[in-house]
């Protein structure tokens, strides 16, 4: 697969205390996870800075709501607002310019929202009279519909970058592409966003998200990124200005991703995430690397636009 290009403006500073130069994943055999230095876009920061900083998103945590904020710095019109579909709940939080005014933040947020929903009723695996499934049944092609296309041909690329362990024909019913339908929503709800003028944004779906630009504050988006078990642990901050966090693992749901090559429920990982520029392509090397376990740090070697936060063993 041809990775995306690095995106401009790379800010990388600092590294968290105590971890290693060039790790690319932290594992949890006995000794405290190690943490990756090297995502375009995104600063690792010291937890001690955020004990006058709020985080503005938290992940990993079982309250996944946005931390709230007073602070609202220029000629900002700030939204949140969160939808629920069949396959997942997503939570919008809009920094949109004041030209755009009221009325049109409020027309970029529902065609975003539609986007989402539209999406969740096409291509949900779980609806019978869906694109994917009547792909299963032989009824249309891959071809019928273009966003059907795009959306087979990135499972395609992802099952090739990921040496088969992501692989949305090898799931029991057939061809599944849930392991990134979730980040592929997302992305494109996104872009209705920066189509409409809006370029400052989050939007989370469970442990995944998307940023750009800025938070209400006028700086960076801060994420603090939980550990996946152990709640005593200082969470991993970030700030970041573009990019995605993909994680597989923390849903609670046991044996929701399947390995491939057996067909039995991966058991190696409690939880994987991965951090990169499109979170389509994140979530599914998450969903990948929870399936394949240690094989799968492979994948992301020194200069590739993704990078592991951490795999956590079970």
């Amino acid at each position: 697969m041809t990775r995306p290009s690095p995106l401009p403006s790379v800010s990388v500073t600092g590294r968290r205390p105590g971890c290693a130069r060039d790790e690319a994943v932290g594992t949890e055999e006995g000794t405290e996870a190690m943490w990756t230095d090297e995502q375009p876009r995104t600063r690792w920061v010291d937890p001690a800075v955020f004990r006058f900083r709020r985080p503005d998103l938290r992940l990993g945590t079982q309250e996944r709501r946005p931390d709230r904020t007073d602070l609202v710095v220029g000629d900002r019109i700030t939204v949140r607002h969160t939808v629920r579909t069949s396959t997942g709940s997503y939570t919008l939080l809009l920094n949109a310019p004041e030209w755009l005014g009221r009325r049109g933040t409020g027309a970029a947020l529902r065609d975003a929202v539609a986007e989402l929903r539209a999406i969740d009723l096409t291509y949900g695996p779980n609806r019978p009279e869906s694109l994917v499934s009547r792909l299963r049944r032989g009824e249309i092609s891959a071809e019928s519909y273009p966003p059907l296309t795009e959306l087979v041909d990135r499972c395609a690329a992802m099952r090739a970058a990921t040496d088969g362990w992501f692989d949305a024909w090898a799931v029991p019913g057939g061809f599944d592409p849930g392991g990134l339908l979730g980040g592929w929503a997302v992305e494109r709800a996104a872009a209705r966003l920066r189509d409409a003028g809006i370029h400052d944004y989050a939007v989370l779906t469970g442990a995944d998200l998307v940023v750009r630009g800025q938070a209400a504050h006028g700086g960076p988006w801060r994420i603090a990124v939980h550990h996946p078990t152990d709640r005593s642990r200082a969470p991993l901050m970030l700030d970041m200005t573009a990019g995605a966090v993909g994680t597989s693992g923390v849903t609670g749901r046991h044996g929701h991703v399947v390995d491939p090559h057996t067909g039995e429920p991966a058991r190696q990982l409690v939880a994987a995430t991965v951090v990169g520029p499109d979170l389509t392509v994140a979530d599914a090397y998450a969903t990948a690397l929870y399936a394949a376990g240690p094989a799968g740090l492979a994948w992301f070697r020194p200069g590739s636009d993704y990078r592991v936060l951490f795999a956590a063993p079970r």
